[in-house]
């Protein structure tokens, strides 16, 4: 989860590591990135208990990654609270927290592939060679890109799309 050479970041708490830690977390915010969803709608969308997600839900408020929206009626008459993802999580910086044993980036989204199905994915590997000082380069770059993009408004009338972005050493 580290983020070297990514623009200006806050350090991550130790209470934001811990709420991000979660594969189930990392979803939510997806779900809710720029559309407002009641706990049993996420709970739908994840085909999980709604009682789990709330506890999920409620983490994710107290460190400022969702904010609760107005409070609706639903259908029957039953009081819903919509939540929205803030984009918190994009502004930190994760490069002095311990890597988790498992990285729930991935968890999450080879979760989110294999619930629309691979042959929606587009895929691409690409091999490189690299002094330190290139790769802290092109990992500059690369992230100048994710960020301007990131910041870009959402089209309301766009189809919805995510991204993950692996980088390791080889053997």
């Amino acid at each position: 989860m580290a983020r070297e050479g990514w623009g200006e970041r806050r350090p991550a708490t130790e209470a934001e590591a811990r709420a991000m830690a979660s594969e189930v977390r990392l979803r939510i915010l997806r779900l809710c990135l720029d559309r407002p969803l009641t706990n049993r709608e996420i709970a739908d969308r994840l085909d999980r208990n709604p009682a789990t997600v709330l506890h999920h839900v409620r983490t994710l408020v107290d460190t400022g990654f969702l904010v609760a929206e107005p409070e609706r009626r639903g259908t029957r008459g039953a009081r819903e609270v919509p939540y929205r993802a803030t984009g918190r999580s994009w502004q930190l910086d994760w490069s002095a927290v311990p890597p988790p044993a498992r990285d729930p980036m991935l968890g999450a989204f080879l979760a989110e592939v294999s619930a629309v199905g691979e042959r929606q994915l587009r895929s691409t590997r690409l091999g490189l060679r690299l002094s330190a000082q290139r790769r802290e380069e092109f990992e500059r770059e690369l992230y100048g890109l994710l960020d301007r993009w990131a910041q870009q408004p959402s089209d309301p009338d766009g189809e919805r799309w995510s991204l993950y972005l692996g980088l390791h050493p080889e053997e």
